[in-house]
């Protein structure tokens, strides 16, 4: 079947024709449209348009991949149960998706009674990473490591600008939860532990996906998600209970939500598990009384996978399923991800023709779907157009996305200043990820627990070919993780020759880490690094041969009884598609690396805080009452939040405040100098705390308030600058109310610190 280029003006001439219908009328706003759409449909087009189905229902085989529609199963789904949602896929060429969208788009248009346009939601995560071809740049995890909020907001750009025309115009991204809890499996896609900094991110994301105006005459959705507390449960485990104190959920949970709300954030995504005992899905508390009132989100709101249904047989809430959605919709959901059956439109019909769901309540979720369409201009322009894919996976776009990758980089051990390295003529490369490209990606690449290694571009360089790139002289020998296994059960005799071998190499890297995972796949009980990697690790260390650690993984693994056999320890994360180049690139010294930690790198097992703690989280006591009993130490952090090292260094100097005392309303500003002391030219991040030590809520250590990056030449001095709002160091009690407490303040910054009063 050919199909032909669709542009504006083709649908807009149809609504042109029937003016008649206000509802088609582009004129008017949004909400008088919506509002006369729903005057005219039925219940069951209402509950339709509630409803969100998977792809896998509407292809020829039933599988994720297969992006090909079944027509006939499409037209049962959209003309007989009027189904306005569906999701997912996998990646698959633009015009392979162009075909099935176009297809799909025009039952719904040209077939349905009242015409409404469907919307396509789609785990674009790291850019439009369900798009063959497509610019993938770093996980949410490396973004925050940049702290520098122009790479999420070119995420973001970058995703809408690649994946708008193929129709995929609704994008179930970024995530703004905390990542506090290392052993959760959806810590990388996290911005990081704190929320200031989670909230600068998300924010920059939103604004470049929802404000990108080269996507016109098409427009995409952002998803802040998930709503709220799922990143922090008690068991470290997906989808298992959190209990957070509704003071704690308001002042670090809701920070980084409400600045996308306040941002304009079109849509949101439910935490599937459960906070304080109630799962969200079902939690008027969290999704009316907060999100809605408090919060002040008008937008839409979507279930996670099957959620409703987890309320009767995981949650165990409700005793079936007619219950588990009166439970969600009378909480505050607007559109269930059902997505595989049809069971959530005939509960919705029997509750609502039973009465215990009214037609006002109905109303008040299509009412916010159809505005979502009207206002993404999908009534106008329904039809995906195939004149512009030239720009996907664009040398520009991929160009930002190295520049990411290359700030996401971490450089947490220099022994002897190993690194740059310096000329080498031989390198011995070694480990799981040495000749990977999934392992760069981790989840959500090109499939939902990362594609197959076959399915990656054979032009995306891995760490060894990316090693080969930047050190032309150099021979990089590759050693195989088999050869390590045998040698790990090899006499004494054949370990020393082996090592005794590896003297004729300048250096060794060892690149491990963690094979992608996403979600509940990804729970694990044991947090340090992987047995046959701490194996090769202590191997090789045993060599008379600086060796390099890099670590390509979503959180992070322990790695403390290892470090000493190290040389240099760099922690990579999941830096995309242009990773390998990016790490290559530190190596060499061609990038002075600048990443700092976006959370703290945790030292034992069962003892890790992030750095916003409370003081009382470490308590010592009189050790002649411990027996026998070793006691904890005050680090409980490997690195600390913020760390980071670089081939120069930074001297911070002059830390001088404008004022000591303030009434609780002017602002203070604080100065401070640094000045670059190395040779080489770099870049700084700078990060500005505070703390107070008394509160009615017993306060934090310190918190991140301000951050900036700063590039100096060496000897080169700049001034820095934070102006202390007193406005900003309230904080929020149990009922959202601010409290900025009078007494004595301090101002942090690189060890540097200066006090100040607020006296009201």
């Amino acid at each position: 079947m050919q199909h032909s280029v669709r542009l504006s003006g083709e649908s807009a001439s149809r609504s042109q024709k029937n003016y008649d219908l206000p509802y088609l009328n582009p004129e008017l706003p949004s909400e008088q449209r919506a509002e006369d759409l729903l005057s005219r449909m039925t219940i069951a087009e209402k509950i339709g348009e509630m409803t969100q189905l998977d792809i896998t229902l509407i292809n020829k085989t039933g599988k994720q991949r297969d992006i090909e529609l079944d027509a006939d199963k499409a037209r049962e789904l959209i003309l007989k149960h009027h189904i306005g949602s569906f999701l997912n896929g996998e990646a698959a060429a633009p015009e392979v998706w162009f075909r099935f969208m176009d297809e799909l788009t025009r039952i719904a248009v040209e077939e349905s009674r009242l015409g409404i346009p469907l919307i396509f939601g789609i785990d674009h995560i790291h850019g439009a990473s369900y798009l063959s071809g497509s610019t993938i740049f770093p996980q949410g995890i490396n973004l925050g490591a940049t702290f520098n909020p122009e790479h999420a907001r070119h995420t973001g750009y970058t995703t809408a600008l690649e994946c708008a025309d193929v129709g995929h115009h609704w994008c179930f991204s970024p995530v703004l939860d905390l990542g506090l809890h290392p052993q959760w499996p959806r810590f990388w896609e996290t911005y990081g532990e704190d929320p200031h900094l989670a909230a600068r991110m998300g924010e920059a994301f939103v604004r470049g996906m929802q404000e990108n105006q080269e996507t016109a005459p098409y427009k995409v959705a952002a998803t802040g998600k998930h709503f709220l507390g799922y990143s922090d449960p008690r068991a470290g485990w997906d989808r298992t209970p959190a209990y957070i104190p509704m003071q704690q959920i308001h002042e670090f949970h809701r920070v980084s939500f409400q600045k996308a709300v306040d941002a304009g954030l079109r849509t949101i995504m439910l935490n599937s598990g459960e906070v304080n005992g109630v799962p969200v899905h079902a939690s008027y508390e969290l999704l009316t009384e907060l999100l809605r009132n408090k919060m002040g989100f008008d937008g839409v709101v979507v279930t996670d996978w099957d959620d409703v249904r987890k309320l009767m047989n995981f949650h165990y809430t409700a005793a079936d399923f007619t219950e588990a959605t009166y439970q969600s919709v009378m909480a505050g959901i607007d559109m269930c991800m059902t997505p595989l059956t049809l069971d959530f439109n005939e509960s919705m019909l029997e509750l609502v023709e039973s009465g215990r769901i009214t037609e006002g309540r109905l109303d008040a979720s299509v009412r916010r779907i159809l505005k979502l369409k009207f206002d993404l201009g999908l009534f106008e322009n329904p039809f995906p157009r195939n004149d512009r894919f030239a720009r996907i996976g664009s040398t520009e776009s991929k160009g930002k996305a190295l520049k990411a990758a290359q700030e996401s980089v971490i450089l947490l051990k220099n022994k002897n200043e190993t690194l740059p390295l310096k000329q080498p003529k031989r390198i011995g490369l070694f480990g799981p990820s040495a000749q990977s490209r999934r392992n760069l990606c981790g989840g959500w690449t090109l499939a939902w627990q990362g594609g197959e290694e076959a399915r990656y571009p054979e032009s995306m360089h891995t760490i060894h070919t990316a090693l080969q790139k930047e050190f032309p002289s150099t021979e990089v020998v590759v050693f195989s993780d088999d050869a390590l296994r045998d040698l790990q059960k090899a006499s004494v005799r054949k370990q020393k020759s082996f090592l005794q071998e590896l003297e004729a190499l300048d250096a060794l890297i060892y690149a491990g880490g963690e094979e992608p995972y996403c979600e509940f796949a990804g729970n694990i009980s044991d947090l340090r690094l992987p047995k046959p990697q701490r194996e090769d690790v202590q191997l090789l260390s045993r060599a008379k041969v600086p060796l390099l650690l890099v670590l390509v993984q979503g959180r992070p693994r322990l790695i403390t009884e290892l470090l000493e056999g190290t040389d240099a320890f760099i922690h990579a994360g999941l830096p995309g598609f242009e990773g390998a180049e990016a790490i290559a690139k530190v190596l060499s010294g061609a990038v002075n690396p600048s990443g700092r930690l976006p959370f703290s790198y945790p030292k034992w097992p069962n003892h890790f805080l992030p750095y916003h703690h409370k003081r009382s989280n470490i308590y010592f006591f009189d050790p002649s009452v411990a027996n026998h009993i070793t006691q904890g130490t005050k680090n409980t952090a490997l690195y600390p939040f913020g760390f980071g090292l670089s081939y120069t260094t930074f001297a911070y100097s002059g830390l001088r405040l404008s004022r000591s005392e303030t009434n609780g309303s002017d602002p203070i500003r604080a100065t401070v100098r640094i000045t670059n002391t190395g040779t080489r030219t770099g870049t700084e991040t700078v990060l500005w705390f505070t703390s107070t030590l008394v509160g009615r809520i017993t306060r934090p250590v310190k918190q991140l308030r301000h951050f900036e990056k700063v590039r100096l030449k060496p000897g080169e001095s700049a001034e820095c600058t934070y102006d202390i709002l007193p406005v900003n160091l309230s904080y929020p009690d149990e009922n959202a109310q601010p409290v900025l407490e009078n007494g004595t303040y301090s101002v942090e910054i690189n060890g540097l610190s200066a006090g100040f009063l607020i006296k009201q």
